[in-house]
C-alpha cells in the first residue's frame, strides 16, 4: 500500500501546484502559532531563511503528530528586505506602508519545504527568489490599493504576481514555484527518491 502523503497547508495556491503535478495527497492545515515558532528560534540563528525552515518543519510536525504513518509536506515562506522580516499586513494602511518600504528596492522571498514522517525530519530545502520593485508613483500606489483592496492582505508582500501585482516589478530572479511558496522541483525529486512520487 502506498504511503499516504499529506500537505500541511490550507493554501489554495500550494494545493493547485500539487494537483497540477499529479500527486495523490490530502491537505490538512497545521495549527501553529507562527510568531511563537519564530521566538523559539535561537537568536543567533534568527534569519529570514532559518525562520522559514523552522516554520515549515513546525507545521509538518504538527500534522505528523496526528498522522504518524504519513509523509507530511511542510512549507512556509518569509519575505525579507535585508535582515528585516515582514509579516502579512493587517489592513490596507499597513499594506501601503509595506509597499512604500519595498518600492525601488530589492527584497527576497525565502521559500522552505520539508518532509516529515513520524515526527522525524526526512529532508528540507530552501529556495530564494530575488524581487526588484520599480519606483512607482504615489498615485499609482493609491490606485493599486483601491483596485485590489483586501485581497492584498493574503500576501506578505501585498502583491499577487499572477494578477496586477506584476506591475510593481522591474526584475525577478527565481522560479515561479518559489515565488508561490512551494519549491516544487526539488520536492518532486525527493518524493521520487522516497518512492512516493512515481512520475
Amino acid at each position: 500500500m502506498a504511503t499516504p502523503l499529506i500537505l500541511a497547508s490550507a493554501s489554495s495556491a500550494r494545493r493547485s501546484l500539487l494537483d497540477n503535478a499529479g500527486l495523490d495527497y490530502i491537505a490538512e492545515a497545521a495549527q501553529v502559532d507562527e510568531r511563537q515558532v519564530e521566538q523559539e528560534v535561537p537568536e543567533a540563528e534568527r534569519t529570514p531563511s532559518s525562520i522559514a525552515i523552522h516554520l515549515a518543519i513546525a507545521k509538518a510536525k504538527a500534522v505528523s503528530m496526528r498522522n504518524p504513518l504519513s509523509i507530511v509536506i511542510g512549507c512556509d515562506q518569509t519575505m525579507s528586505l535585508g535582515f528585516e522580516l515582514f509579516h502579512k499586513a493587517p489592513d490596507l494602511s499597513s499594506a501601503k506602508q509595506t509597499l512604500q518600504a519595498l518600492r525601488g528596492k530589492t527584497h527576497h522571498l525565502n521559500s522552505a519545504v520539508c518532509l516529515v514522517r513520524n515526527n522525524e525530519v526526512l529532508w528540507n530545502h530552501l529556495s530564494v527568489a530575488t524581487m526588484r520593485m520599480r519606483l512607482f508613483s504615489d498615485a499609482f500606489l493609491d490606485a493599486y490599493l483601491e483596485r485590489n483592496g483586501s485581497r492584498l492582505l493574503g500576501s506578505v508582500g501585498c502583491y499577487q504576481l499572477e494578477g496586477e501585482g506584476i506591475q510593481l516589478f522591474e526584475a525577478i530572479e527565481g522560479d515561479y514555484f518559489t515565488i508561490l511558496g512551494l519549491p516544487l522541483l526539488p520536492l518532486l525529486e525527493e518524493l521520487r527518491k522516497l518512492g512516493v512520487n512515481h512520475a
